[in-house]
């Protein structure tokens, strides 16, 4: 569903935001969020892997990246 896709898609922007935010910061929470953020772009990634159009593909790959940069901290 298209409505699930978009959804995710903001809230993987606002966490990824977050993160960013925070270890910007040197906050002592950045690594609970990047955990946070590594699962809502997962999820993300997934749900745009199942729609053909092509922004939802760019999507999908940029959420993997970004899940996997989460993963590192």
């Amino acid at each position: 569903m298209m409505a699930r896709c978009i959804q995710l898609d903001m809230e993987c922007a606002a966490i990824c935001y977050a993160a960013a935010q925070l270890m910007s910061l040197g906050s002592e929470k950045a690594a609970e969020i990047c955990k946070t953020c590594k699962a809502i772009c997962e999820a993300c990634a997934a749900e745009c892997s199942k729609h053909e159009n092509e922004h939802c593909k760019e999507c999908a790959a940029a959420c993997k990246k970004a899940a996997d940069a989460c993963g590192m901290m």
